[in-house]
């Protein structure tokens, strides 16, 4: 492969941990973050389970010396962002050109819902600072700022597919040779509109989700934040850095379909993956794992089994939704997913679905049950599709 892109680098919060140990202690304990809700104020609390990562905003605030007014996107990216940096030394060596991209779908709204609980009673009260950070772009200029990469930043909203673009969007540039380290992935939590929002698309399950599986009738909504650092092969050797991986394959396409559904026959996840594994060089039989998207709705699981199943039929690599754990992260889960795919390849994990009894029908595909260890993967392949049929395929190689 011309120009690899490596990396060297993960960082991780979600509902199953504040970190990559803790995320791997619950897949080896089968334990779900998905439950009741404790921080999100809504009239729903009591009826939809959701993936909140298990610190207030305060408990983060403090870890970092952050304000807890800040919005929560900011302090979960800052909490993400800051592990990925610290796996890397002497990373803030001026020579080296430092880009951070983050992608996100939510940005400071859980602030701006704060804003107009006594707004909309009262249009004299509210805090204007409760507003200051709703865009996206704010969570990444804080965390850009914090850490020192200021000679690219740049915040992509594409949905659910959000951090998987970032995360090309930084290979490209850095095999371009624009950049030569890139911290590349996603934040999103939780807030009110957002699970109104999909309740009103009725793709809300009111139980533990059930993704690939035939009795699934949605997801479960979560929030988290995950980077991983890329760099070239140069700054590699000069770090001396044993890499958990390599990017070598990213490709996007667009269902061009509806506006919150993939077409039947999963075109857009096709083309997605036959161009990652195009551009990587890889055939399909040489995919150890894929980390599918798996939401849990009807649509987008039956048609993500149908474009696997046009590229893999009939030799279809170990498959899981990791969604079943961590919830649905929305503009953090490809990079939650990347992280767990370098961690897939580094140490030989397999991922498996956290409920699953009953194979889909119409398909061949069957996800795996169990976590498991000393596995030999040396390529996966990591699905993110988001609304508007914005879909995204990544392929991680050892």
């Amino acid at each position: 492969m011309v120009d690899p892109v490596f990396l060297t680098g993960l960082g991780i919060i979600s509902a199953i941990g504040n970190d990559v140990n803790e995320t791997i202690d619950s897949f080896v304990n089968h334990r779900s973050g998905i439950g009741p809700c404790r921080f999100l104020n809504t009239v729903h609390k009591d009826i939809f389970p959701l993936g909140e990562v298990k610190m207030s905003n305060a408990e983060i605030a403090s870890i970092h010396g952050l304000d807890s007014r800040l919005s929560r996107t900011i302090l979960l990216s800052y909490h993400a962002a800051l592990a990925a940096l610290k796996t890397i030394p002497s990373i803030q060596n001026t020579k080296w050109r430092k880009g951070f991209i983050s992608g996100s779908s939510v940005g400071g709204m859980d602030r701006t819902e704060f804003f107009f609980e006594d707004f909309c009673q009262d249009p004299l009260t509210g805090d204007l600072r409760d507003v200051m950070n709703h865009d996206c772009g704010k969570a990444t200029d804080f965390v850009a700022e914090r850490i020192g990469f200021k000679d690219f930043v740049s915040t992509l909203s594409t949905a659910c597919s959000s951090s998987a673009n970032s995360i090309m969007l930084g290979a490209r540039l850095i095999k371009a040779g624009k950049l030569d380290i890139v911290i590349a992935g996603g934040v999103d939590s939780l807030t009110k509109f957002t699970l109104n929002g999909f309740n009103s698309l009725m793709i809300v399950d009111k139980e533990q989700c059930r993704p690939l599986d035939e009795s699934r009738v949605g997801l479960n909504l979560g929030e988290g934040a995950a980077y991983v650092v890329l760099m070239s092969e140069k700054v590699l050797k000069e770090l001396d850095l044993d890499p958990y991986c390599r990017l070598s394959g990213y490709a996007n396409s667009n269902d061009s379909f509806h506006q919150t559904a993939l077409s039947n026959e999963g075109n857009g996840p096709f083309l997605a993956m036959e161009a990652a594994l195009k551009m990587s060089g890889l055939i399909p039989t040489q995919i150890d794992y894929i980390n599918m998207h798996g939401t849990g709705t009807q649509n987008n699981d039956m048609a993500e089994g149908k474009a696997v199943e046009r590229i893999f039929h009939p030799h279809y690599p170990k498959l899981s939704s990791t969604k079943s754990f961590t919830g649905h992260t929305l503009g953090a889960s490809g990079g939650v997913e990347a992280v767990l795919s370098a961690l897939a390849i580094k140490e030989g994990y397999l991922f498996p679905n956290y409920q699953y009894k009953n194979q889909m029908s119409n398909l061949d595909i069957v996800p795996e049950t169990k976590f498991q260890k000393g596995q030999t993967i040396r390529n996966v392949l990591s699905n993110s599709f988001g609304f508007g049929g914005n879909c995204t395929a990544l392929v991680f190689s050892k």
